[in-house]
């Protein structure tokens, strides 16, 4: 029954959901410069509209990596270098991070060498589908608010998976949509109307905010997510929600 609905899962979503309908630019392009146009606002829409509860799934997410004691940590999709930063709780050697966005890694770069961090965070541009790195590096990889961005989801997850050393783990903090009434209708409304009639007036790109809701809607949520990290080779797969639902943490293991 679950395989039957899974598969009928992606039949709905085949149609592919991005920041620019109008655009004959492929996902990934697009992604990149929606980010490189809003990066200067991001972080404070990104902690404005989630209210700063955003900071709080992060340190749920170290938690968990913590936990292994990594030496070495990939954040893909780093962004402005937030959860890089707060890896740092893990008291890893080193922490990489990629990003396709030259915008958004200009801003979490600045954000390094104010908080003179150079010597232990390194970010770089990098696709999360073709990782610059070799097979087996790193003890552990975060994601936050990225996979839903990937191309090719698959190709993304597989290529994490080659460059985790074996008994890595793999962290992912995502947005998914709450299902339990009245938060759910409340969160459609404020998710739909008010995020991107706020993210447009601050960022000046409305298509970003609008392609927040819509990306999420379009992505594959809690068990879905979790098959998929199984599909790409993944071990004791699992998610927890978060906040009512607005959001999950994925975990999976490299055997």
């Amino acid at each position: 029954m679950f395989f039957t609905l899974f598969a009928l899962y992606f039949i709905i979503m085949k149609k592919q959901v991005t920041p620019y309908s109008d655009s004959d630019k492929g996902k990934k392009e697009q992604v990149a410069g929606m980010f490189d146009t809003i990066a200067p606002k991001y972080d404070f829409l990104n902690h404005f509209l989630s209210l700063n509860i955003d900071t709080i799934w992060r340190k749920k997410v170290i938690k968990i990596v913590s936990a292994h004691n990594p030496k070495r940590i990939l954040d893909v999709a780093t962004g402005t270098g937030d959860l890089a930063i707060a890896a740092l709780a893990s008291n890893p050697d080193r922490i990489d991070g990629i990003d396709i966005s030259e915008g958004m890694l200009t801003v979490g770069k600045r954000k390094i060498e104010d908080k003179k961090l150079e010597q232990r965070i390194f970010l770089q541009l990098g696709d999360a589908e073709a990782i610059p790195y070799a097979d087996n590096t790193f003890d552990a990889i975060t994601v936050a608010f990225g996979v839903r961005n990937f191309e090719n989801l698959q190709q993304g997850l597989q290529e994490m998976l080659r460059v985790l050393k074996p008994n890595g783990i793999c962290v992912v903090l995502e947005f998914t949509m709450p299902r339990k009434f009245p938060f759910k209708q409340f969160y459609g409304f404020y998710f739909k109307y008010l995020l991107p009639f706020i993210g447009k007036i601050v960022s000046k790109d409305k298509s970003a905010y609008t392609y927040l809701p819509e990306s999420v809607k379009a992505f594959p949520q809690n068990q879905f997510f979790v098959a998929e990290m199984a599909n790409a080779g993944f071990t004791q797969n699992s998610f927890k929600s978060l906040t009512m639902g607005i959001a999950a943490i994925y975990t999976g293991k490299k055997c």
